[in-house]
């Protein structure tokens, strides 16, 4: 398939890369075209000068960004790509964003004859660089069914989760449930150091029951030994908390648990810590 992908970040990049691979015909897009020239010397393909151009009689277009002003910049921009899409193409928007933006692009694209597929991802740069993510998604069937050929190229599992903006639903929902276990997991394990624990041995035998998660799998280790240039960063986990606190205000939910934690992150954003992974968070309590 002819396929477009605007930006070419952590995630982006690889996911762009298995969709080469995948025997697609990619054209990428990136805000700095330098990154953009890079990619294609690296693996082919051809790199576009605005996000229209990309998405020029593309068949897909697919986009991983930073947040709601850059999808819109990349979408409903003068530049955007849905001034190029033909009746009938296909948006996907990888990018983690708020609930509200994705129905504005289901809605405008539905009058402009596009299936449009809000679908963040869940599973971190490994994830996409080992073509291994979680795709949680929003729209129609006839969109999500002509995504998962697509997607298959760098996920393990996708799911049609509802209506256009179901998927970033899903994602607040992720991004809330891994916060609260890995505060859980930071205060364990600083009680354990405090208590002159082997962490090791701990964490071993803990594994083994209720206690068990992919944070704990993956990241203890790397927490006791003070570890986080890598992986999901702080900067990216507040702005999605933000997102789902946005979103249990307007639905009168209450988050104690996930306002307190995004004031913990803040803590390891003052602590000059907003670019490590989210496990940073044990910064607070083990120093």
């Amino acid at each position: 398939m002819k396929i477009s992908f605007l930006g070419l970040g952590v995630m982006g990049a690889p996911m762009a890369r298995h969709l080469v691979h995948a025997g697609h015909d990619v054209t990428v897009y990136n805000r700095t075209p330098a990154k953009a020239d890079a990619w294609v010397a690296a693996h082919g393909g051809r790199a576009a000068a605005t996000p229209a151009a990309a998405a020029d009689g593309a068949d897909v277009v697919l986009a991983c960004v930073g947040a709601d002003a850059d999808l819109r910049a990349v979408t409903l921009g003068p530049d955007g790509a849905f001034v190029a899409m033909a009746p009938g193409s296909l948006f996907v928007d990888h990018t983690t964003v708020s609930a509200a933006i994705a129905r504005e692009l289901a809605d405008v694209g539905d009058r402009r004859g596009l299936l449009v597929l809000d679908a963040p991802v869940s599973g971190g740069q490994a994830g996409a660089e080992n073509g291994a993510l979680t795709i949680m998604c929003g729209g129609s069937e006839a969109a999500f069914a002509a995504a998962s050929p697509v997607m298959q190229a760098y996920a393990k599992r996708m799911g049609h989760m509802g209506p256009a903006g179901a998927g970033q639903l899903t994602k607040m929902v992720n991004q809330l449930c891994i916060a609260g276990v890995l505060q859980g997991l930071s205060e364990g394990l600083a009680l354990g150091r405090a208590a002159g624990l082997d962490l090791d041995a701990v964490v071993d035998v803990i594994s083994k029951g209720a206690a068990q998660s992919w944070q704990m799998d993956n990241r203890a280790g790397t927490m006791a030994r003070g570890q986080f240039d890598f992986g999901f960063a702080v900067d990216w986990m507040r702005k999605d908390l933000g997102l789902a606190l946005d979103e249990a205000r307007r639905l009168g939910v209450p988050l104690p648990l996930g306002a307190l934690v995004d004031q913990f992150y803040a803590d390891v954003q003052g602590m000059g810590g907003g670019r490590q992974d989210t496990s940073s968070l044990i910064r607070r309590l083990v120093r």
